[in-house]
């Protein structure tokens, strides 16, 4: 069969497949950059390792672990990042864990968006079967994503932490210990809906409001779109971060417990 002019149909119907696909390639790479948050500095020296801590360029991302004779090597963290934020942003954070003697896997998602890959963390927790007390966690959308995983998993995972996030899973039931902080700064956290999720946590849920952090500062990749001014260094923010969650090991992290206690 032949259209206007005596060109086959199919052809015009194939070039027109191919101006769609082309279109469609062209909105996904523009996708890719809007909004995309590189590590700094400060991240990727945080990717080097050193005597406390051997970083490892892993499958799904990148593997920070504590020195092998360490006892506390048996708890282990996923992490999730943020929307649009490259992984190793988070480098600081999976680097202040690890020297602490978690085993941390920084997973890379693609274009870097947690919502496309959130059962990575299945991957990465095969990948150290000596780690007997796994946590997941997530930034932001990633700690949405991680809270998903978790409803999903709860028989595989000791915890759930969730850093400027909230489930919208009910995990009330789960028996996961669940930790949740933001900074009291945080100018993109949508505290109306936080509030609210707040109820699908179980009740000694804990909770810490880090005074003068910000949203941004869980990472290490800059100001961050509507996000307030902190008024503490990231540094700071990060070892906040990480003394909260590495208390859990010595009994439970401090903070208030339970929804509506704050």
């Amino acid at each position: 069969m032949t259209g206007e002019k005596g060109r086959p149909v199919r052809w015009r119907g194939a070039r027109v497949v191919a101006v769609v696909l082309l279109l469609a390639a062209a909105c996904t790479a523009a996708f890719g950059l809007l909004g995309h948050y590189r590590p700094d500095a400060t991240a990727l020296a945080a990717l080097v390792g050193d005597d406390a801590v051997r970083v490892d360029q892993v499958e799904d991302g990148y593997a920070f672990v504590g020195p092998d004779e360490d006892p506390d090597n048996t708890y282990g963290l996923v992490f999730y990042p943020g929307a649009k934020v490259d992984e190793r942003a988070y480098a600081p954070l999976m680097h202040g864990l690890a020297a602490k003697g978690w085993v941390c896997v920084d997973v890379s998602m693609p274009l870097d968006l947690a919502i496309l890959d959130e059962g990575a963390a299945a991957r990465a927790m095969a990948e150290f079967p000596q780690v007997e007390h796994w946590y997941v966690a997530g930034h932001s959308l990633g700690g949405a994503m991680a809270a998903d995983f978790a409803a999903d998993h709860a028989d595989e995972l000791d915890g759930l932490v969730l850093l400027a996030a909230y489930s919208t899973k009910d995990l009330r039931g789960s028996g996961l210990e669940v930790l949740s902080a933001y900074g009291s700064r945080d100018g993109v956290l949508n505290r109306e809906t936080y509030q609210e999720d707040f109820g699908n946590l179980p009740r000694d849920a804990h909770e810490i409001v880090i005074p003068g952090g910000n949203h941004a500062q869980f990472g290490s990749y800059g100001a961050q779109l509507a996000d307030g001014e902190a008024m503490i260094c990231p540094s700071r923010q990060v070892e906040e971060t990480v003394r909260f969650v590495d208390d859990v090991k010595r009994g439970g992290a401090p903070g208030v417990e339970g929804p509506g206690g704050r």
